[in-house]
Order: structure tokens, then sequence, then C-alpha cells
């Protein structure tokens, strides 16, 4: 680790200790009140096509912030020392100190300026995509792997899947889910993608020798892996690198995209790539106040640690970004859920909030009940494409309805609203390759900084170890 990047706990700046003293000043501040007495907040507090982020829109009117409020939590950011952490990031240092190596998912989407090992990879995976999407020998894709091995190309596949290959996805143990993936298939037109990068995980290696069975001799296995000596004796006819710099749950930008690549062809994978880099340029060189992920990670950290929200909701009005909320669930509670610092300190202040969330309008008759009238104020992020009329207009319905409440008195109690429940709102030009690869480096940039701001290592998971070891004891008869 680099002696240089800071570790100072965030509750011994002077901005925190200020950014408490200013919360009090809060309490009793109504949205209502803010809109009333500023007709410019909607204009001023709206991040709208810099020049390196078109296509995005951000607006945070609606947070239960002020201009002073986000100058201090600049300040709090600049106190942790966020540039020079954000600059060991993008240059692959280790900033991951507890395995003492990069988190380096930027280098896969960098073009031309990826390491040698990438652009040799995306070169075969492009090759790998176009004879199986040409030839038409499989007709099924069955992806095996689990975490970010799952939950990435999943996501990828089921919003710009194009049709032209079933690409499915198995992940849990459970011998239902790879069946359930299996359903109407021929072994022969079925491949398998297994991917793990140790090649030991035990519910992707169950579910692969169940598919070895299934295919009764057929060798129809690619893998993608850090271990391609066990890959090898599994019997895969392709293996694809990982790397120990690239975390699984920021892979989706790798080889592990290769089923999604098969299902939305590799061009529109490229693009996917090209929205990623286009967010890591407006991260390392826009300033704090027009930085997209810079502000959604300030003012979660407002929403969490002054404010005293627990939970944050993502609501996608889309469909094809039905299953974003389970993606950044891993993201962020994975990343950011730890109780200790950089310096094994106890910590003594929140980090990551349960993320929780579903796609809108389907949300509304579920939960919405809860954000508007719940005894818990929950900060949301609705995510809109601006491609459905209906969908926006329900989505700008919500973010009203949470912000404002109702104020007619003469209302029974069980038909108020309070109002003054905190949303932003990422708007999308449209829902296209490009555009998701944005979406998705953004949250991964707010999940970096808060990491930083918070004094924790974003790039580990130690916390779901135990609970594996205590599975293999069981299963092998121990107590």
């Amino acid at each position: 680790m680099n002696p240089a990047l800071p570790t100072l706990s965030p509750a011994d700046t002077k901005s925190w200790s200020q950014l408490l003293h200013h919360a009090e000043s809060w309490r009793t501040v109504h949205l209502s009140e803010l809109f009333a007495n500023d007709v410019a907040r909607s204009v001023q507090f709206v991040v709208e096509g810099p020049a390196s982020l078109p296509g995005v829109r951000y607006d945070y009117s609606r947070q239960r912030a002020g201009a002073m409020t986000l100058r201090l939590l600049s300040n709090l950011a600049a106190e942790r020392g966020l540039p020079a952490w954000r600059a060991a990031l993008l240059s692959g240092q280790p900033v991951n100190n507890t395995e003492n190596r990069p988190a380096w998912h930027t280098a896969l989407r960098a073009g031309g300026s990826s390491p040698s090992e990438v652009i040799e990879t995306l070169a075969r995976m492009k090759a790998i995509v176009a004879k199986v999407r040409s030839e038409k020998k499989f007709k099924r894709i069955v992806n095996l792997g689990t975490g970010g091995s799952d939950l990435g190309p999943r996501l990828l596949a089921d919003a710009l899947g194009d049709g032209t290959l079933d690409v499915r996805f198995a992940a849990n143990v459970d011998p239902k889910d790879l069946q359930r993936a299996l359903e109407g298939a021929d072994p022969a037109s079925t491949l398998f993608v297994v991917a793990s990068k140790t090649f030991t995980t035990q519910e992707t290696l169950a579910n692969a020798l169940a598919a070895k069975q299934w295919l009764n001799g057929k060798n129809n296995f690619y893998a993608i892996t850090a271990n391609q000596t066990e890959a090898r004796k599994f019997g895969v006819i392709e293996v694809l690198p990982m790397w120990d710099w690239v975390g699984g749950r920021f892979s989706v930008w790798s080889a592990v995209g290769l089923a999604a690549a098969c299902a939305m062809g590799f061009e529109s994978f490229e693009e996917f790539l090209a929205g990623g880099r286009d967010v890591d340029v407006h991260f390392a060189t826009e300033s704090a106040e027009k930085n997209v992920p810079v502000l959604m990670a300030l003012l979660g950290i407002w929403n969490t640690n002054f404010l005293g929200a627990a939970t944050h909701a993502v609501l996608p009005y889309s469909n094809a970004l039905r299953l974003l909320p389970a993606y950044l669930q891993q993201l962020e509670m994975e990343s950011n859920g730890k109780r200790v610092d950089r310096e094994g300190r106890e910590l003594q202040y929140a980090t990551a909030p349960v993320l929780w969330g579903a796609e809108g309008s389907v949300s509304q008759h579920s939960f919405h009940q809860l954000l508007h009238q719940g005894t818990q104020v929950v900060p949301v992020d609705f995510v809109v494409t601006n491609e459905n009329p209906v969908l926006d207009a329900n989505a700008r319905a919500q973010g009203e309805a949470l912000a404002f409440g109702t104020s007619d008195l003469a209302l029974p109690p069980h038909k108020q609203y309070p109002g003054n429940r905190p949303s932003s709102t990422i708007e999308l030009a449209k829902l296209d390759a490009r555009s998701l690869g944005r979406l998705i480096a953004l949250y991964e940039h707010k999940v970096f900084t808060q990491g930083v701001i918070w004094n924790i290592n974003s790039f580990d998971q130690w916390g779901v170890e135990l609970g594996k070891e205590l599975a293999r004891k069981i299963l092998k008869g121990g107590k």
C-alpha cells in the first residue's frame, strides 16, 4: 500500500464535525420550502450533458441538501485524499490492502490503452462470439457462475440480448436452477460457459459436474478462470483468463462477459466497454460539483451518516433494467459492508446502507406504500431511459410525491403524505450498450468514492468466508 494514501478516519476530520453541526440545521427543513424559496434549484442541482459524459442527466434537486452541504462534503472528500486515491485506482496501484493488489477493472475498458493481455483476450472473445453466433451450432448457452461471475453478465444479457442465441444462467447450487436453465435444450446444441476465478467455487463446480453428466460425453465447455490447469483437467475446449487485479463484482467488463457478448453481439459489447470508459474519463477529470459518481457518493454519505438513513432503494423504470437492483446489491454491500477501517480499527460510524429495489412501475404496487407513508425515510435513485412516456411520467410522479407530499390538512390522516423524502434521478438518453456501460461505471465509482471517505477497503469480501468454511465442515460431517 502506498504510504502517501491517507488513512485518517473521516470522523477525525474538520469537515466531519462541521457536517454533524450542519445536519442539525436540516432537521426541520422541508423540500417543498427549498423549491418555493429557490426557483433555480431545479436547474442548479442538475448535471446535464458535460462534454465528457453525454447521454446522462443527473438530477439531485430533490435531495435534502444545499450548496453549503455539498461544499462541506467536497471538503470531506478532499481531507480523505480522494484525488490521490482516485489516481491510485486508475493507475493500477494496489488499493486492495488486505490482499495487496490493484483493483484495476478500469484497465479492462481502456481501449487502446489497455494492457496487452486484455487486448489479446478481447480479440479472442471477438473471434469466439463471431464463430458461435454465425455457425449456429449452439442454440443455447448456459453460463455457470455465481456472484460477480453471474450477476453482471446476467444483467447485460437480459437488458441487451438480441435473440440470436438463447443465453441462460445457473448460479444456485440447488439443482432446480440448472434444470430450469436446461429446459427444452438439446445436449448437442448447448454450450456451457464456466466462469470461476479459482475453478474451485462449490456452486459453480457442482453445476459444471451436473452439466457434464447431462451432456453425456459431449465436450461443450468453455471456461473463464485464473486456474487454467484445473480447467484443462475438467476438459474444456477454450480457456479465457481472469486476473487477480479484477474483483468478481467488477469483472463483467472482462472475459466473464463472454456469455453476455454472445447474447448481444461483440460490437454491442465493445460499446458497453466504451460507456464505462466514458465515465472513467469523467470521474478522473471533472470537478467535484459536476462529477456525477462523486456527487452520488457524497449525497449517499450525507443521507447515511448525517441524516440517519439505513437503507437505499434503486428503482429502474425500465423492464430491461429489472436486474439492476440485484446487481447493485452485490456491488455496494459486498464492497462497502465493512466494520473495520484500513487500519483495522472498529468503525464508530455507518458504512454501506442496505440496498434494495425493483423495477417500476411494478414496484409501485409492492413497497411504495412504505416509501411514501412508512416510518423509515428511504432515499431513492430513480433510473429512467427517456424512451417510454408512461414510465417516465410514473417515475417523475413518484419523485414529486416523495418530495412534496400533500399539504391539504383537510384530508384524513391515512390519506396524507408527509413528503420530504429524498430522491435523485439518473436519466439516460436511451437504453443501449453504451448507456448501460455508463450507468454501471457510475455506480462503481460511487462505491469507490464512498469507500475512500469511510476509509474502508471496497475490494475484499472476507465476510463471506466463514459461512462457506462452516458449510464445508457440515457437509463433511463436522459440527
